[in-house]
């Protein structure tokens, strides 16, 4: 059986390349689209869908109250939230609410289909990125949070390495080896459970906050 899925975003041109994209996998069939809010829970009172593909900014409602209408109206429908936002709030409301996965517009086409079927399939889906963050939030939740977390030389180091700044910099500036600076870096990125320098300055970038 084919997995139903409705569409609804705002932009036309949007749901033009879902479409096209989704009705080119074999076991994935777009039973309609929406444009905002209104329409979609008018779709959804005559079609019968397993997976609602939600934009979570159309007019009308927003997403967060479209979740939450409804997982209370259809508690067995799934929604898939496809979002340009990765906001850490707007994640967790959107998964509280009753969205059962969520998605970046980043993402690859491969990844998307793969992401209905997991829905469809297990009522969960995640993208990679999203669970990273939502992870290291159960660890770090509060603002400064990397103060509690960090030795002071650690977290200076680690300013400096999300600065740009390089080793023989960061080494003058404490008066240690290079070699010292490269374990509090390895050190820094055991305690916050990343993997790289890349993928800090990412968080960073994207919670300020947290330094």
């Amino acid at each position: 059986m084919k997995i139903r899925v409705l569409i609804a975003d705002d932009h036309e041109l949007v749901r033009l390349g879902l479409r096209h994209l989704l009705e080119d996998t074999a076991d994935i069939e777009v039973a309609g689209e929406a444009c905002d809010g209104e329409s979609l829970l008018a779709l959804l009172r005559c079609i019968d869908v397993h997976v609602v593909l939600l934009d979570m900014k159309m007019p009308g409602l927003s997403g967060v109250n479209l979740i939450a209408h409804i997982h209370r109206e259809y508690p067995g429908l799934l929604i898939l939230v496809l979002s340009i936002s990765s906001d850490v709030n707007l994640v967790v409301s959107a998964l509280d609410l009753g969205a059962s996965g969520y998605i970046g517009k980043d993402c690859s086409p491969e990844e998307l289909k793969e992401a209905i079927k997991e829905v469809s399939s297990s009522g969960k889906y995640l993208s990679a990125s999203i669970a990273q963050k939502l992870a290291f939030c159960v660890v770090v939740p509060q603002v400064g949070a990397f103060a509690q977390l960090l030795t002071k030389q650690e977290l200076f180091v680690c300013r400096m390495l999300v600065a740009g700044e390089s080793h023989s910099f960061i080494a003058s500036q404490l008066n240690i080896s290079d070699r010292t600076v490269s374990a509090h870096k390895i050190n820094i990125l055991k305690k916050v459970k990343l993997k790289n320098l890349v993928e800090l300055v990412n968080l960073i970038n994207a919670q300020p906050g947290l330094l």
